[in-house]
């Protein structure tokens, strides 16, 4: 039980920061201002975390490679911290670990992005926020929306993305189990 308690605080963390690290990423190579509430939230979340690393690792372009790069530290001492628990021995894939679980974070922004947009269309009022979320999401829907006809007037290009990322989801998963041949139960 003890195990299970920490496991999960240590993932609601992981994915709260991580993700936000991973969104603020994003935004930035969106060319996105932070000055909305996404952005401030973002911000608010990340920058005791990024702007240190930014030090270490200066933006390059689009790329915010500190926001990358404090998104991999978090899932590395989160992985760390549960390896510890369980008393196993796997060091030497810790690193690809943590780069598998940001790959595997980075799948649930997008997925939350898109869920977030899409909940937010049915608003008849537009704001601030869904305006955001649709700048956010009309990348990764854009391709799909090439290929996949309305239907009966309703868009099901979000429907096949989050299908896609579900997917992507459960191969980076069976990674990650296979990586640690079962050594960390419940590693998200």
């Amino acid at each position: 039980m003890f195990y299970q308690i920490i496991s999960f605080l240590l993932e609601v963390a992981a994915t709260l920061i991580g993700g936000a690290c991973i969104l603020r990423m994003y935004m930035g190579w969106r060319r996105m201002s932070m000055a909305n509430p996404v952005g401030r939230f973002v911000l608010a979340l990340t920058d005791w975390l990024v702007l240190p690393l930014r030090r270490i690792v200066p933006p390059r372009g689009q790329l915010d490679a500190a926001s990358l790069l404090g998104a991999w530290l978090l899932k590395l001492v989160q992985y760390t911290m549960i390896l510890l628990l369980l008393g196993g021995h796997a060091w030497g894939v810790l690193p690809v670990l943590a780069l598998l679980g940001v790959a595997k974070l980075a799948v649930s922004v997008a997925t939350a992005v898109v869920l977030v947009s899409v909940i937010l269309s049915w608003a008849p009022n537009r704001s601030l926020i869904s305006d955001v979320f649709e700048r956010l999401s009309e990348p990764l829907l854009a391709p799909l929306r090439r290929i996949i006809p309305l239907i009966g007037g309703l868009d099901l290009s979000p429907l096949a993305l989050l299908v896609m990322l579900q997917v992507v989801s459960i191969i980076l998963g069976s990674a990650q189990a296979s990586l640690l041949g079962g050594t960390m139960v419940g590693v998200a």
